[in-house]
């Protein structure tokens, strides 16, 4: 495998090299009959285990979340849980506002909580996230934070510390709001979120049936059964645009997660989503690109016995590709130099990005190899800082 790298300064003390026309990556053909497209002006597919974005279009397009929402509520309440803030035997009481609003006097999703009543945390996120319940997502607001607003405050910095870089909520059922706003690329990385960090309760979006006061309902998710493999998360909708949805699909163990918005009807929705998550088995193969250990690039040493250290693969280096030759990608290097001596291996020093036609779709930690570069002389560390000042590092 041979590699064309280029080192440039991107900023004083920062460099980025390049890696061009890697022939098992990079396609030359023309053609566009085997690549992956999508009918959803909005369409986001990334593969778990790699972490490999696999297609994205208009991914950090912002749209109103809908019932969607109700990911990022179970994602603040699974954190309060998990901090113990909480617990799942605690009971929270259905207010007025609650029963009103979000129950059954509201005609929308509801699990039928009982005004006045008294429901344990357990109960109302199956309620949640098995009927869509908005009664159940009131409650819980109210129980963690006292009122709505204070949970939606609760949901955007639980949102900004998961890596949500464009989300804003507005409360915790995805009733329509002017400033609420997200993006696929964020839902993506909410839903990846969620299966690492809670995967035991993970399950309850998949849970088939739910019953409470007496009444039994089926998984208000549309998706689920209708797509093979769908294991979780929701569907939403907002006036304003249309049919969304997010998915995580699980095929001869291969799980992916998936999310389509900007859609005009459902069946729109399940088609865009169907076409976009088949293509992940269709279209893509995983290639070792460097095994453990491999050399990857070169970064300059300051004031060493050696002027370089190589930047190695802490691990194999694994990523989701095309199976054929019809999209072109890019290797880029990034890390922090010129290091400076004394330089040990082992050290975390830089990353691989893979570049494709929309951005980074995958991204890998380097560190530095062996064998391990001492503190030069002073003679030595004196020319590294002439030619420093003189030239900069090239």
């Amino acid at each position: 495998m041979s590699l064309f790298l280029f080192l440039s300064i991107a900023q004083r003390m920062r460099f980025s090299a390049f890696c061009l026309g890697l022939a098992i990556v990079c396609g030359v053909g023309s053609g566009h009959a085997d690549t992956l497209s999508s009918s959803a002006p909005i369409a986001y597919l990334s593969e778990v285990e790699t972490n490999t974005v696999l297609f994205s279009k208009s991914p950090v397009t912002p749209f109103q979340p809908g019932a969607l929402a109700k990911i990022m509520t179970a994602a603040s309440v699974f954190r309060a849980l998990e901090s113990g803030t909480v617990q799942e035997t605690t009971l929270c009481p259905v207010s007025v506002h609650a029963w009103r609003t979000g129950g059954a006097p509201a005609g929308g999703a509801t699990m039928f909580a009982e005004l006045n009543s008294n429901i344990a945390i357990s109960d109302l996120l199956q309620g949640l996230l098995i009927q869509q319940a908005n009664d159940a997502a009131i409650v819980l607001a109210e129980c963690l934070d006292g009122d709505e607003a204070a949970f939606a405050r609760r949901m955007n910095e639980d949102a900004e510390d998961i890596g949500l870089e464009n989300s804003l909520f507005a409360n915790p059922t995805g009733y329509a709001a002017q400033e609420a706003q997200t993006t696929a690329s964020d839902l993506a990385r909410l839903a990846r979120y969620i299966l690492e960090t809670f995967p035991d309760r993970y399950t309850l979006f998949s849970s088939p049936e739910f019953t409470w006061n007496g009444i039994f309902q089926r998984n208000r998710n549309p998706l689920i059964g209708e797509i093979r493999g769908l294991d979780g998360f929701g569907a939403g909708r907002s006036d304003t645009d249309g049919y969304a949805a997010v998915a995580s699909i699980e095929r001869d163990g291969r799980r992916i997660i998936a999310v389509v918005a900007n859609l005009p009807s459902e069946s729109a929705r399940e088609k865009a989503l169907d076409d976009l998550v088949d293509g992940a088995w269709e279209y893509f193969g995983v290639r070792t690109l460097f095994d453990r250990g491999d050399t990857v690039a070169m970064a300059r040493v300051f004031g060493g016995t050696a002027g370089e250290v190589p930047l190695v693969a802490s691990g194999p280096i694994e990523v989701l590709l095309p199976r054929g030759e019809t999209l072109g990608y890019r290797l880029r290097v990034t890390y922090d130099g010129p290091l400076t001596a004394p330089v040990t291996p082992g050290l975390r020093a830089g990353e691989l990005l893979v570049l494709g036609e929309t951005g980074i779709v995958y991204r890998a930690p380097l560190e530095t190899g062996g064998p391990a570069i001492e503190k030069g002389t002073l003679v030595t560390r004196a020319l590294d800082g002439l030619v420093e000042l003189l030239f900069g590092w090239i």
